[in-house]
This record gives structure tokens, sequence and C-alpha cells, in this order.
């Protein structure tokens, strides 16, 4: 039998097995890269190897054959009389490189969003963030990343419906919202999200919520946590909330149910415009958390009450809070260049400076200024816009070096400027990213594989229990 026919072998196996069509076999398919390939469906294959090619299929050759270029070079070897030499291609433990918070792993594919750091890009679904922050609606880029393509105006209008249909919450979770009015917002955010499972579509046990379910989920959480930092912000200054306008677009109706009155024209496009710009920003640590969940088969709110609970982190989404009090530590333009000299020769960062993926300027950062420029104007106020200008000035030689402005610089004084105390900086933040992390959640489940990577043991080993009295 020829190396030809034997491949064609291989591959038939692989798609009789795996119930896939043939032509869909090829080398950059791989063990989960697609459903039918799970851990199940990998067992399922190398039994059929071994009743196929007479083998016994032992741990080590389970894990050498991976993909589907690994199955054709065995099958190939086959023929060429080889016995399988799937011990060496296995790395023992002892070498396994540690990847510290997975630095530099790549550990799936998506069709989200594109990030170059080195040149500062950034893109959702192939659509530049700078076309989109300067031109779109902030229901046109969760269309998008929801839906995979920018909404015609028939579909435009139909998904702001569904939203403004979506939006009034369940009272059980106002008087939530209202019975932690002492919280800090995103603790309630957080424990309100969590509680929206509880009036969503009921299950039978054991069954898993579908791609359209979760869809729909996602769709109303982008409705809803907004309406939830809103209510919350309402009740601890004393007040109900206010019911938005049915055809209030997302932002002024968020806005409105906030401030407790009809915001300004300049305030519902710096806020259009900041949640675009925050909408998604691929494999940060909260949406990493809501792939684990969703990959887990909790479904979308459980994902997303996850994705809220690490994005609250002082090295994640926090980290936006803390940029504020950088305007109160330097207090004027003049102290700029002090103030980061005396940071730096501490050894402590400057807040609003530096990313862990960008090398150059955050792309977003020029958006987010623009508009605090015109809220600035607006209120005849640039003493903060001064002062973080002189501090971005006093930054420019650590910028070559990979340490420059980051999307929180501007985001908070702009909150400032709109009258809003600095613990709403993250809960803000998390309203512009949930229709990212909706994405993320139903790209995971469109091809779900259980994230599960390892851990290098280095404790003791071999024991022995004794009882208490013997300790």
């Amino acid at each position: 039998m020829s190396t030809v026919s034997n491949v064609s072998k291989v591959d038939q196996l692989l798609a009789r097995t795996l119930g896939i069509a043939e032509d869909h076999v090829t080398d950059d398919l791989e063990y989960q890269s697609i459903r039918e390939w799970d851990s199940l469906g990998h067992v399922s294959l190398m039994v059929a190897v071994e009743q196929e090619y007479g083998v016994e299929v032992d741990n080590d050759l389970t894990l050498a054959l991976r993909s589907v270029a690994d199955l054709r070079e065995f099958a190939a070897g086959r023929e060429r009389g080889e016995a399988p030499a799937a011990a060496s291609a296995v790395e023992p433990a002892a070498r396994r490189t540690v990847h510290r918070g997975l630095e530099g792993v790549t550990f799936d594919q998506t069709a989200i969003t594109r990030i170059d750091g080195a040149e500062g890009t950034l893109e959702y679904r192939g659509y530049s963030i700078h076309d989109l922050a300067e031109h779109a609606s902030f229901e046109e880029v969760a269309h998008l990343l929801v839906h995979g393509e920018l909404p015609d105006a028939a579909a435009l209008e139909l998904f702001r419906k569904q939203l403004g249909a979506a939006r009034a919450l369940p009272a059980p979770v106002l008087d939530l919202a209202r019975s932690l009015a002492h919280a800090h917002p995103m603790e309630a955010l957080r424990t309100c999200v969590s509680a929206l499972g509880a009036y969503g579509p009921r299950r039978e046990p054991g069954t898993d919520e579908s791609y359209a379910e979760a869809r729909e989920t996602g769709i109303a959480l982008i409705a809803r946590i907004p309406m939830i930092v809103a209510a919350h912000h309402a009740f601890r200054s004393g007040r109900e909330p206010l019911q938005p306008a049915e055809d209030a677009s997302h932002a002024e109706a968020f806005l409105t149910v906030l401030l407790g009155e009809r915001p300004s024209p300049a305030a519902v496009r710096f806020i259009n415009k900041g949640f675009i710009v925050h909408a998604d920003h691929s494999s940060n640590a909260s949406a990493f958390t809501a792939r684990v969940a969703i990959g887990c088969r909790a479904g979308m709110t459980a994902a997303l009450t996850a994705a809220v609970a690490a994005f609250a982190g002082s090295v994640h989404g926090g980290a936006a809070e803390r940029v504020v009090g950088l305007i109160d530590q330097v207090g004027s333009p003049e102290n700029a260049e002090a103030h980061v000299a005396a940071l730096q020769g501490r050894g402590e960062p400057v807040m609003g400076f530096g990313h862990r993926v960008y090398r150059t300027e955050d792309p977003r950062v020029v958006h987010l200024r623009s508009t605090v420029v015109e809220l600035s104007e607006e209120r005849g106020d640039t003493r903060g816009l001064d002062i973080l200008d002189a501090v971005a000035d006093a930054m420019r030689p650590y910028g070559r070096h990979g340490v420059a402005a980051n999307v929180d610089l501007y985001a908070g004084l702009a909150y400032r400027l709109l009258g809003l105390p600095d613990d709403l900086a993250v809960p803000l933040f998390v309203v512009g990213r949930t229709p990212g992390w909706v994405a993320q959640a139903l790209e995971q489940q469109s091809n779900n594989v259980l994230i599960r990577p390892l851990l290098a043991y280095t404790g003791p080993r071999g024991r022995t229990y004794r009882k208490a009295d013997e300790r």
C-alpha cells in the first residue's frame, strides 16, 4: 500500500470515527480544535487506530497522536514498517516549561479582536477602533461583536428594540440593589448580576444552555448590567431610578438613570465612545475567566458573573479607579515632572501608563482624551486635563521603552466631569466591556473545550500520615 493511500486511509478513519466530513480532515485539524474531537472523541479515535493498525496505543502514543499531521505521519511510518516512537515525542514533566501567568501562551483561536501591541493596533472583527470610535454607535459595535457583522438599518433597529425590551430589571434584583446601597458599586454589581441567573429561563436538571439561549441571555445582560450600575447609584444617592424613554439610545438610557436627569449631548457622545473603546480586548483576564466558566458549561450569566469578579481586581479593571487619584496627587501641571521622578525613584508605577500588551500608546487613549477635552471645555474646567497632559509629557521618555499612556488615563477624569464619584470608574468600564465578554463566551461555546491547564508540582512527596497526637 502506498503512503498516499495509507494517508487517505487514516483520513477516512478519522472522519468516520469523529463523524465529520472527510474534506474537513486537514493538517491544521487537531485534538480539541473542534467539538467532535473532544476527550471522548480522542479515546474513540485511539481505539479505532488500535483496531485498524493492530497496535497497542499506550498513554504516550495517545498524547503524541493529537493532530491530523501526527496521525498521517504515524500512518506513513506504519507503511514504512516503523514502530511508533511516541515516547520520545512526549516532553518529560521535568523538562516542561512553566509559563507564569500564561505569558506568551496562545490557548485558542479567535475571530473577534485583533491586537498588535508593537504597532498599537486594535480591531474588532477587522474594523479599526479608530473608525468605530469616531463613526459608530455602541449598539452597532455590540451587534458586531455578538453577531459577527455590523447591522444594516433593519437589523440595527431590531437590536435596539431587543436591548430596550430587556432593560427592565426583575423587582427582586432591584430590591437587592437597594439593599446594597452601602456597598462598593462593583460589589453590588457582581452580586446583582449573579442574582439575574435566578430569573432567566428554567432548564431541566442536567441540560445545558444552548448557543441560541446563551446569545439571548447575553443580549439581555448587555441591556441590564448598565441598569444595575445606574440603579445602585440612584439608590445610594437617595433617589429612585428614572425610567428612560423607550427610544433612547443605550448611552442616553444609561446616563438618564445614572444621573437622574436628561444628559447633555456631550455626555452622551463621551459615554457612547467610551463604551466602544472598552467593548473588547481579546484574552484579558476577565475574558479568559468568562471563557473558563462557559467552557465548564456554567451558562452565560455565570460566565459574566465570573468576569465581573475578575475585573474588579486592582491590577485589572480596578486600576481605572486608582488612576483618578493621580490628579489629586499631582495637584498642578507644574508638579507633574517632579511627581513622576519621585515615583520612578521609589520604583513605583505611574498609574495610567504601561500595558501588558501594548508597547506603544494604547490606541484607545486618543478617543477618550478628545471627549475629555470636549467635556472640560463644556464645563469650563480644564485643570484635570492640564494635569494629566503634563504627566503624559513627563512620561514621554519612558514611552520609548514601552511604558506609554493606557486606556485608564483619561477615563476617570471624564467621569468626574460628569459629576460622578471615582468609585464608578470600574463599573462604567464593565458596562462597555459586557458585549466583548458575551462575544468571547459565545465563541468559546461555539467550539467548546474544557480549559484545563497544568501546574508543575514542587511540593514534598511520599509523606506518611500520623495521628494528631503523634505529630
